[in-house]
């Protein structure tokens, strides 16, 4: 028997990266919400799973060897997950490899910069006092238009990112690159990522999983409180 993953969650990208994998891989999961505008990744019992004061995270209770298993780092528990089913991670090593390096780059790239891009573009000049920082809005927006660049050129010879399979790199990089209108960035001239980004945008499981607590996604450009607790802290 297959006992529920716990999976400590907000609306965030991150946050979706993982309900919608577990929606993909048809694994049950039980939804713990941590709301990060209320300062909820910071509570003690939460920090035991997840150190670095960050969702999402999860608690597998058939974890290796039949223990249960806590992990954080999205892209951490995408792997474990892929290897735990068998699914999304790539038919052979090579496709694996091309899995990984992906997911790499979003990792390390994609959802840094597009996190800076939100942050200088839409939250920063909402602040109190305003921060409208013209170097920082302009040196973000500028990186994420190249990563969209390099995610087009590379979707223009592969159905999805990492080769002619959905897994868990497109898991990783739909999530943030569907927000690029509030990354003021444009579609015109990047054909192949619109295209990818209507193909997993139609998909059930990246639909269900994405509106998971949907309703609990705040303005964060309105609310001066949420502001303290994810900017100030």
């Amino acid at each position: 028997m297959t006992h529920p993953i716990d999976l400590f969650y907000w609306p965030t990208p991150n946050g979706w990266k993982i309900s919608i994998a577990l929606e993909e891989m048809a694994l049950p999961y039980n939804v713990h919400l941590v709301n990060i505008a209320a300062g909820e990744q910071f509570a003690p019992d939460f920090l035991r799973i997840a150190p670095n004061n960050r969702m999402p995270a999860i608690i597998d209770p058939d974890g290796p060897d039949g223990a249960p298993v806590s992990i954080f780092e999205s892209g951490a528990i995408l792997q474990y997950l892929a290897r735990k089913t068998g699914q999304f991670c790539g038919p052979n090593e090579r496709d694996r490899i091309a899995v990984d390096q992906w997911l790499m780059w979003q990792m390390g790239g994609l959802g840094p910069m597009a996190g800076q891009a939100h942050h200088f573009l839409k939250y920063a000049p909402a602040m109190d006092p305003p921060n409208d920082l013209p170097y920082a809005q302009d040196r973000y927006r500028n990186e994420v238009a190249r990563l969209y660049g390099v995610l087009d050129r590379q979707l223009a010879d592969n159905e999805y990112v990492a080769g002619r399979d959905f897994t868990i790199a497109d898991m990783a990089i739909w999530p943030w690159a569907c927000l690029w209108e509030g990354q003021q960035q444009t579609l015109e001239d990047k054909p192949n990522m619109k295209r990818w980004l209507d193909t997993v945008g139609a998909r059930p499981a990246v639909q269900k999983g994405r509106a998971l607590a949907a309703d609990n996604r705040s303005d964060l450009a309105k609310d001066k409180a949420a502001q303290d607790v994810l900017f100030k802290r």
